[in-house]
């Protein structure tokens, strides 16, 4: 049995997708009257039903910055698109823990540092 909250949220859900649904709809139908049907990445060219195949990619990866010369648009095909969407979560969760390898300074740390003093100290 649902909530009293979940079925208050249900609307406002509905809602939510709806919009997004029209405003991708719009960018969408912009994006491919402005561009030819051609992955932006791999190249592959499509047509009739295959067209759904291609996707409107956010160079800054803001879904509400649609200027209408398209210049924050590219063309990729579902395969190149979670491609590069893969590739930025790899470099985020990067970035995110670099670990204790790195010094304040923006290098690695220097695995050959103090071996002078320890060579000479062995030489006794």
């Amino acid at each position: 049995m649902a909530s009293t909250d979940d079925k208050n949220a249900n609307p406002v859900l509905s809602e939510v997708y709806k919009n997004r649904q029209a405003r991708e709809k719009t960018y969408r139908e912009k994006a491919l009257r402005l561009f030819p049907w051609i992955c932006g990445h791999c190249g592959r060219e499509f047509e009739g039903k295959r067209l759904k195949e291609l996707t409107v990619h956010h160079k800054d990866h803001n879904h509400d910055n649609n200027p209408p010369d398209g210049s924050n648009w590219e063309l990729l095909c579902i395969y190149c698109h979670d491609n590069v969407h893969s590739r930025d979560q790899v470099a985020d969760a990067y970035a995110d823990d670099p670990g204790d390898k790195y010094t304040d300074k923006g290098g690695t740390t220097n695995p050959f540092a103090g071996l002078g003093d320890l060579l000479k100290g062995g030489s006794d």
